[in-house]
Order: C-alpha cells, then sequence, then structure tokens
C-alpha cells in the first residue's frame, strides 16, 4: 500500500480489524521511510466484473460509481448509512455471484431498483426516472401508476 504522505510502497501493517459491517478490514498502517500513519479499509473482491454499456463499451467495474449513484438517489433523504452500506455490499455481492465477469448496466440498475424500493420510496423514483430516462411528466405519471397497481395486487394465498 503506497504512503499517502511521501508515496513509499514500503508499508508496516501495525493493527488490522474488521469493521462494523463486516464488509471491510480497517488496517492502521505505518510508512517505513517517513513514519507516516495512516488507516486503510480494504474489501474483499471475489473477482474482476466488466460492465458492458448500453453502447457495447467494456468498462471496469467501480463499486464508488455504484455508491456515487445511490447517494444521489437518497440526497436528503433521512435513510441510515449503514442500510445504504448493506443494501450497496449486498448488490455487489449478487453480481459477482453471477458466475459471469461481464455484467450489464442494466442489471446493475435492476438490482439498485429493487434495493432502493426496499430502502426508500422517493430515492427509488428518483433513480428510475434517470434511469428510465423520463422525458416528461407523463413518464412519472405511468411509473407511479404502475408502482400503485403493484403495491395492490395481493399476494397470492398459500394453501
Amino acid at each position: 500500500m503506497r504512503c499517502p504522505y511521501c508515496g513509499n510502497d514500503d508499508t508496516q501493517v501495525k493493527d488490522s480489524r474488521p469493521t462494523e459491517d463486516s464488509g471491510a478490514i480497517r488496517r492502521r498502517r505505518v510508512c517505513n521511510a517517513c513514519g507516516g500513519r495512516f488507516t486503510t479499509f480494504e474489501r474483499v473482491q471475489l473477482r474482476d466484473l466488466t460492465v458492458v454499456k448500453k453502447t457495447g463499451r467494456k468498462v471496469p467495474f467501480d463499486r464508488e460509481k455504484l455508491t456515487r449513484s445511490v447517494n444521489t438517489a437518497l440526497r436528503k433523504r433521512s435513510v441510515d448509512p449503514e442500510r445504504v452500506e448493506r443494501m450497496i455490499s449486498g448488490i455487489v455481492r449478487q453480481l459477482e455471484s453471477l458466475g459471469d465477469v461481464e455484467i450489464t448496466s442494466d442489471q446493475i440498475g435492476e438490482y439498485v431498483m429493487v434495493g432502493l424500493k426496499g430502502l426508500d420510496h422517493v430515492a427509488f423514483v428518483r433513480f428510475a426516472s434517470v434511469y428510465k430516462n423520463f422525458a416528461d411528466p407523463d413518464d412519472f405519471r405511468d411509473f407511479l401508476a404502475e408502482l400503485d397497481s403493484d403495491a395492490n395486487t395481493p399476494l397470492p394465498e398459500d394453501d
């Protein structure tokens, strides 16, 4: 791990422990060159994912981009950050467990839609408006009407 102070690659781990959500490892490090101390948060990545965009272009999966997109939808909403982090970690685990290293941006969008629907309805509609490329108010009305009909559909009863 590169030292943020002097750029040296020779650093040493002094302490390592899981974070509260157990999705990352918090490590205290010291630089052997300048003596600077810093903290890193490291996540286990099961496989390197590649995102296939709608244009066909392929880019490496970026968890931070996913986080930014979700946080944009959640802006000014009072949602517990731990719930948001659990949702994002769950989406990443689902993507990694698909068994394919190439995933489409549509797959990611669908997982985010499902996650936001269970987290915050306003954020869900915000994300949907961008993801589904709403062009006018009728798109919102149609989407909300579809949501309302989904909510009023009775669940099948167990026999």
